[in-house]
């Protein structure tokens, strides 16, 4: 079925996909931070399949890019065996026990200024260790401890921070001190720049006690108590059966076609997975590839499908553990062509004709994704994140950890935005153990049951539409690796009604034609960055955000 004015093709086959000249036989890391993408490397080198070199380079992230690599915070990831066997392990993080839905209000009802964003109350009971405990006990081949070692080196050592590094850590040094009431490994007198040293001790120490005991020195005895202790010591609430209750829950992946490919992603808590599915959908039902490449009527096109599958994103989703997520429903073809009937390819449709709301801004935000193939083809795709940049700013006293500020995802009151400019109803409202909504949607892709792509970036609510544009760009544009990764992308979201393109990126003709066509424009400096492993039988071609900041692939 067609629908619309775009023109139909009948029986057409899906486009080859293109690749650059950056090739590897026997492995590719990418992440956000060089460091990171040599540990994993070395492990790969070393005999380590990719589930190994995942944790390897989880662990260096949380020390070598702390903003969003953390072990105080959780993600997700999905994976597929050499053998076959595609899952997604949920590691996000959880409500505490004493958490209630009205925690972050006022006695008038009103939500109180930052506190679901930043301090002690805004953190969420962390999964980034017991994740990858699981994913090693379950598909790892090199001994735990060693996977650490290059990490706690890295911390007690230190590592050369970047021109950019320095730049984001003068940026909250004020608030690093707020937050703290005082100085952290973070905090320098006079301010950081490129080539100062960055060690933490304390970190490097409780990598050591973790390597030595794996849950048990996490999340029982000296670092849980230094969790425990530091959060209450500033007004929070997670206690010590909190931690030792944590729990990573094993989830069947969303799953769908598009354009000859069979598209795996992250299921709730994660809303990555169905509205990427509901996206792709919509751009193959309304026949989206007969239009040109970012074209005004290309991004309108865009617009409209991300207003309606966000609207269902605040309407449906949460966590499946606590509320009947309809996900069947919600990629169904049949709902998805009633979905977009309306669309009006001439006219932007109000966001407040697909559902009632009203947001004004929308903020910052930080998380990271890294992604690995191995020689066998293990391929993971790990969204991290600690929420904001650098959480809840808060980090244990003893410890070094930096905790998340993941509270703020929850519906902190149903119709009002969260950091992100999110709205959410009853199913995803504050509830205690809950896991908390989320948009990072880790990514792999099939054909024919083979192995072609793994994608994924971090950026809030902009992941998915990011994710979105890039696998467009590989899977139907035709773009080699690093152009897909580099070319500009557009954002939009049901709510605040706006399309967010990057400063500078879109002709002013084109903005033109957008806004004759009731579009209101916002730029804003980058949206995601996106790492892309792509599989052509035994070859590997990796890339990264190099245009937006992060390090280029790297394989061997």
């Amino acid at each position: 079925m067609c629908l619309l004015i775009i023109g139909c093709r009948e029986n057409s086959e899906p486009f080859q996909i293109k690749l650059n000249s950056g090739q590897y036989k026997y492995g590719v890391v990418a992440s956000a931070h060089s460091l990171a993408n040599t540990v994993g490397i070395n492990v790969l080198k070393s005999g380590g399949n990719a589930f190994d070199a995942a944790v390897a380079v989880n662990m260096a992230l949380a020390v070598t890019y702390p903003r969003a690599g953390n072990i105080g915070g959780g993600g997700f990831m999905v994976y597929r065996t050499a053998n076959g066997e595609s899952g997604s392990l949920d590691f996000r993080e959880k409500a505490p026990e004493n958490a209630h839905h009205d925690m972050f209000l006022n006695n008038e009802g009103k939500v109180i200024e930052n506190l679901s964003r930043q301090g002690a109350l805004s953190i969420g009971v962390p999964g980034a260790v017991a994740g990858m405990v699981a994913l090693h006990e379950k598909f790892g081949n090199l001994e735990w401890s060693g996977l650490l070692n290059p990490s706690i080196d890295l911390a007690k050592n230190g590592f050369l921070v970047s021109e950019l590094q320095a730049k984001t850590f003068n940026r909250f040094q004020d608030t690093f001190i707020q937050v703290n009431d005082g100085d952290i490994h973070l905090s320098k007198t006079g301010g950081w720049k490129k080539g100062d040293t960055l060690k933490s001790t304390a970190l490097g120490k409780t990598l050591e006690l973790i390597a030595r005991e794996k849950l048990r020195g996490f999340y029982e005895g000296a670092v849980a108590e230094d969790i425990v202790n530091t959060i209450k010591a500033n007004g929070g609430i997670i206690s010590l059966n909190d931690l030792a209750n944590y729990q990573v829950v094993w989830r069947k992946p969303v799953s769908g076609k598009f354009n000859g490919y069979e598209v795996i992603s992250m299921p709730p808590p994660s809303s990555g997975g169905i509205a990427l599915i509901q996206l792709l959908k919509g751009f193959e039902m309304l026949q989206g590839d007969t239009l040109p490449h970012n074209s005004a009527l290309y991004i309108h096109l865009l617009t409209e499908l991300e207003r309606r599958v966000y609207a269902d994103r605040a309407e449906y989703l949460g966590d499946p553990d606590f509320y009947p997520v309809p996900e069947e429903k919600l990629i169904n073809t049949e709902y998805l062509q009633n979905r977009f009937s309306d669309i009006n390819m001439q006219k932007a449709t109000p966001s407040s004709e697909i559902k009632e709301g009203k947001v004004e801004v929308i903020e910052s935000f930080e998380t990271t994704h890294f992604e690995i193939v191995d020689r066998w083809g293990n391929a993971v795709s790990i969204t991290t994140t600690l929420n904001g940049y650098f959480g809840s700013k808060l980090i244990t006293k003893k410890s070094g950890i930096m905790l998340n500020n993941e509270m703020d995802d929850f519906s902190i009151k149903p119709g009002v935005p969260n950091q992100f400019g999110l709205v959410g109803s009853e199913a995803n409202k504050i509830e205690p153990n809950k896991r908390m909504l989320s948009s990072m949607t880790p990514t792999i892709v099939l054909k024919n049951d083979s192995l072609v792509l793994l994608t994924g970036t971090p950026g809030g609510p902009t992941i998915i539409t990011t994710v979105f544009q890039t696998l467009l760009n590989s899977l139907v544009y035709q773009m080699d690796v690093q152009t897909a990764v580099n070319t500009t992308k557009e954002h939009a979201q049901w709510l605040p009604d706006k399309i967010y393109f990057e400063t500078d990126k879109m002709p002013q003709s084109r903005q033109d034609s957008l806004t004759n066509m009731g579009h209101n424009l916002f730029a804003t400096p980058r949206l995601g960055k996106m790492k892309l492993i792509l599989i052509d039988e035994v070859i590997m071609y990796g890339a990264g955000d190099t245009l937006r900041g992060d390090p280029p692939a790297l394989g061997f």
